[in-house]
C-alpha cells in the first residue's frame, strides 16, 4: 500500500485527536479517557431494525434464535476489535484503507455498496422514529416518516458541544433504552432454564428457510456494515502518544467489547421478551412493532408496560441517527475524499430512506413498514462481505499494520467469520431464488 496515512487527510477532521488520553497516571484514568467510541457504534447492534427481527424471531420460534444473537454478537466484538486496530495502527479508517489500496472502479463500488447499506439502517431509523411517534402521540405514520427528515439538524446541535457531550448523549440514551427492558423482564418473568436452552444453536436454524431468513436479518441487524467504517475512525478522536499505541489498542478493544456485551444484552432482552410474553401464550404472529405495543399492556398486566417499550423505541431510533451521520460522513469523505456540509450529505440520506418509507407505508400501512424494518435488515447482511474482506485483509498486512498486524489464531477466527457470512448469505440467495 504506497498511499500513507497522512496523505489520505484526517479522518472525521473536526474530532480528529479531540480528546485527551493522560500517558501516565492510573489504568482507570486511561480506560475512562478511551471509552466512549465503543458505545457509538454499539448503538448500531440494537437499532429499530433490531427490534424488528428479535420480536417477529422471539414471537414466532420462543427463545431458538437467541443462539444467532449470542454468535452475531461475539462475531462483531472480533470484527470491531480489528476495526479500532485498523484505526489505531495504521491511521486511517476502513474507507480510506480501501482508497489506498483499491483501484478507482473497486473504490467506487466498494462505496456504492455501503452508501446502500447507510440508506437500509436509515430506512431502519426512520421507521422506527415514525412508529415510536405514533405509539406515543398518535401521530400517522406517513407524518412520522416525514417528520423525521428534520432530524438531521440533531447531530448538527450536538457537535457544536464537543465530541464528548455527545458520546455523553449516546450513553444517556443506552442507559434509558436497558432500563426500559429491564422493567418490560420483570413483568414477564420469562423461564430462565429455557432461555439458557436458547443459547445453544439448533440445526434447524439452517434448514428451516422461515427461520433462515430471521436469522440473517438478525446477523445483518446486528453486524452492521458501516459501523466497521465508522469505529475505525472513532479511535482516532484520542489524542494517544506514538509509544501509547498497544495501550491505546487494548483500551480500544476493551472499551468495544464492554460496549457491544451491553448490546448484546438489550438484543436479548427484546427477543426473550416477545418469547415470554408471545410465543409462550400462543401468539406466534406477532411481526409487527405496533402490534407488540398494543399487546405488551394487557398480556403482562401493566398499563405502563406498552408506553416504556415505545420510549425504549424512540431512544433507539434516535441514538441511531447520530450514529449513522457520523458513519455517512466518514464513508463518503474516506472513499471519494469530498467534503460536503455535514447537514447536506444527511439529509440526502435521509430523503433517499423517507421516500420509499413513505410510499410502502402510504401504500401497505403498517404491516408494510415492519416487514420494510426486516427487510433492510436483510440487505444490511448481504452487504456485509464488502466491508468484513477488506477489513480482514487489511489487519493480517504486516506491511501496514506492522507490529499490531493480527496473530495467526486472529486472522483465522476472522477469516471463518467472513467465511461463515458469505455461506449463509449464498444459501439465502438460492433459497430466495
Amino acid at each position: 500500500m504506497s498511499t500513507t496515512a497522512s496523505s489520505l487527510g484526517r479522518s472525521l477532521a473536526e474530532s480528529h485527536r479531540s480528546v485527551a488520553v493522560p500517558s501516565g497516571g492510573s489504568w482507570w484514568k486511561r480506560f475512562l479517557a478511551f471509552a466512549g467510541p465503543g458505545y457509538l457504534v454499539a448503538v448500531g447492534y440494537m437499532d429499530p431494525g433490531n427490534w424488528a427481527t428479535d420480536i417477529a424471531g422471539g414471537s414466532a420460534f420462543g427463545y431458538t434464535l437467541l443462539s444467532v444473537v449470542l454468535l452475531s454478537n461475539i462475531m462483531a466484538i472480533v470484527l470491531q476489535a480489528l476495526s479500532a486496530r485498523l484505526g489505531i495502527a495504521a491511521g486511517m479508517d476502513l474507507a480510506q484503507a480501501c482508497r489506498a489500496s483499491y483501484s478507482r472502479p473497486v473504490t467506487l463500488a466498494l462505496w456504492a455498496l455501503c452508501e446502500v447499506a447507510i440508506i437500509a439502517c436509515d430506512l431502519a431509523e426512520v421507521l422506527g422514529t415514525a412508529i415510536a411517534l405514533k405509539l406515543l402521540f398518535n401521530l400517522p405514520l406517513v407524518w412520522g416518516v416525514a417528520l423525521t427528515a428534520l432530524d438531521v439538524f440533531l447531530i448538527l446541535a450536538l457537535q457544536r458541544f464537543g465530541f464528548r457531550k455527545l458520546e455523553a448523549f449516546i450513553i444517556a440514551l443506552l442507559v434509558i433504552i436497558a432500563g426500559c427492558f429491564l422493567f418490560e423482564l420483570a413483568l414477564a418473568r420469562p423461564a430462565w432454564g429455557t432461555v439458557a436452552a436458547g443459547l445453544v444453536p439448533s440445526p434447524s436454524i439452517v434448514t428451516d428457510p422461515a427461520k433462515l431468513y430471521l436469522a440473517i436479518g438478525i446477523l445483518g441487524a446486528t453486524v452492521m456494515p458501516h459501523n466497521l467504517y465508522l469505529h475505525s475512525s472513532l479511535v482516532q478522536t484520542r489524542a494517544y502518544r506514538v509509544e501509547d499505541k498497544a495501550d491505546a489498542v487494548k483500551l480500544a478493544t476493551l472499551d468495544g467489547t464492554v460496549a457491544l456485551v451491553l448490546a448484546f444484552f438489550i438484543n436479548a432482552a427484546i427477543l426473550i421478551l416477545a418469547a415470554a410474553t408471545f410465543h409462550a401464550a400462543g401468539r406466534t404472529d406477532v411481526a409487527d412493532i405496533d402490534q407488540a405495543h398494543q399487546l405488551l399492556s394487557p398480556m403482562l398486566g401493566a398499563g405502563a408496560a406498552s408506553a416504556v417499550f415505545a420510549i425504549a423505541l424512540l431512544a433507539s431510533g434516535q441514538n441511531s441517527t447520530v450514529t449513522g451521520t457520523l458513519a455517512g460522513q466518514i464513508v463518503m469523505e474516506g472513499f471519494l475524499d469530498l467534503k460536503l456540509p455535514s447537514w447536506i450529505r444527511r439529509l440526502v440520506t435521509r430523503l433517499l430512506a423517507v421516500v420509499p418509507a413513505v410510499i410502502v407505508v402510504g401504500a401497505s400501512g403498517d404491516r408494510g413498514a415492519t416487514q420494510l424494518l426486516v427487510l433492510s435488515q436483510v440487505i444490511l447482511s448481504l452487504q456485509l462481505p464488502f466491508a468484513v474482506v477488506p477489513l480482514v485483509r487489511f489487519t493480517s498486512d504486516k506491511g501496514l499494520m506492522g507490529r499490531f498486524a493480527s496473530p495467526v489464531w486472529l486472522k483465522v477466527l476472522a477469516w471463518i467469520i467472513a467465511a461463515v457470512i458469505i455461506g449463509l448469505n449464498v444459501k439465502l440467495l438460492l433459497g430466495m431464488i
